[in-house]
Parts: C-alpha cells; sequence; structure tokens
C-alpha cells in the first residue's frame, strides 16, 4: 500500500467515525417525539440520561442503545486494523461529545464508550455494565457511577487486550470524559448532583 493510500485509508476511518458518533440520538428523538429541544431541558446533554430526566425512559433507553451502536460499528468495520481500530473508536467517541450538527455541543460519551468497549472486547463490555450497575447501585448517581467504570476501563483494557494502542484511546477518551464532567463532579462534591429517577 502506498503512502497516499495510507493516508487516505487513515483519513477515511476518521471521517466516517466522526460523522457516525456525531448523529445527535437524543436531541432527534425527543425533538420528534416529545417535541422538545433536549439542549434547553435540565442539564442541556443530548445523552441518554439527560433524555431520561425529560421525562421519557423509552426515549433514553433507545438514546443509549443508538449512541452504543453508533461508537460500536466504526470500530467494528475498521477493526481489521489495530490502528485503525484505535481511530475509529477515538474519533466515533469524539464525535459524539463534539457534533458539527449541534456546533460541537454534545455529550459526556459514556454509552458511546460503552458501545465501543463492546466491539472491542465482549468482556470488556460486559466489565463495562457490571462497574457501572454495582456503582450506580451503591451511589443512586448516574454520573458517579459513570466516572468510576470509565476509570477502571482503560486499567482492564490494558491487562486483557494484546492492542495497547487501544488502552491508550480508553485513557484519553476517560480524560476527555472527566473533563466533560466537570460541573457533574462540581455538584458530587458539594453534594447536589440529583439522583437518576428510577431510584
Amino acid at each position: 500500500m502506498t503512502i497516499l493510500n495510507l493516508i487516505f485509508l487513515y483519513f477515511f476511518t476518521i471521517l466516517v467515525s466522526y460523522l457516525s458518533g456525531s448523529f445527535p440520538s437524543g436531541y432527534m428523538l425527543t425533538k420528534y417525539f416529545n417535541k422538545i429541544d433536549i439542549t434547553k431541558e435540565g442539564s442541556g446533554n443530548i445523552g441518554a440520561t439527560n433524555v431520561l430526566r425529560s421525562g421519557s425512559k423509552s426515549l433514553a433507553i433507545i438514546t443509549l442503545a443508538l449512541d452504543a451502536l453508533k461508537g460500536a460499528l466504526p470500530v467494528i468495520i475498521f477493526g481489521f486494523n489495530s490502528q485503525l481500530l484505535a481511530l475509529a473508536a477515538l474519533f466515533s467517541f469524539l464525535g459524539h461529545n463534539f457534533p458539527v450538527w449541534l456546533k460541537f455541543k454534545g455529550g459526556k460519551g459514556i454509552s458511546t464508550y460503552l458501545g465501543i468497549c463492546f466491539a472491542v472486547s465482549p468482556v470488556l463490555g460486559i466489565g463495562f455494565v457490571l462497574i457501572w450497575v454495582i456503582s450506580l447501585l451503591a451511589s443512586k448517581i448516574s454520573s458517579i457511577s459513570s466516572l468510576i467504570t470509565i476509570s477502571f476501563i482503560p486499567i482492564i483494557s490494558f491487562f486483557i487486550q494484546d492492542n495497547n494502542l487501544i488502552s491508550y484511546v480508553f485513557f484519553i477518551m476517560t480524560i476527555n470524559s472527566f473533563f466533560r464532567h466537570k460541573l457533574n463532579i462540581v455538584r458530587i462534591l458539594k453534594g447536589e448532583e440529583p439522583k437518576i429517577k428510577m431510584f
């Protein structure tokens, strides 16, 4: 493969992955079914948790599934190469967090992170779910369970994956998600972070 072909393949992977990740599932679903702008409701986030807080459990579940799927698909498509897999994971995640369609104001990446984990390794995906559920049952707060879970994923990935590059990508994703959760962290420290409604 020539250098030009390689550059094109990398660029194509980045573009497809970003566009896949940037599809604003929660925004589109709530706009169509609930006739609301989710970016002006609750935390203003387009992710499943804020969709749930807007009052629709069914749309929240669908949002979670679609956000996970849009992270998983690029990883599955480009997973034949470890470098392309890493690029697909990173840029589908960044697409969700910074979608061009919403002036780069997207979600926090947790559902997309989950989809990427399942696409990389079912064991990693199951580990994600187990840690998240246990943390949620203990804390009753979605953001705390999410932050705990994504803190463990890069470490678990490093031990179960031969492709260390994806472990570094998970680390970058975790750092980005922590930054995206900065207001949640402030509220957690103040004891003001709301508990999830199902509890």
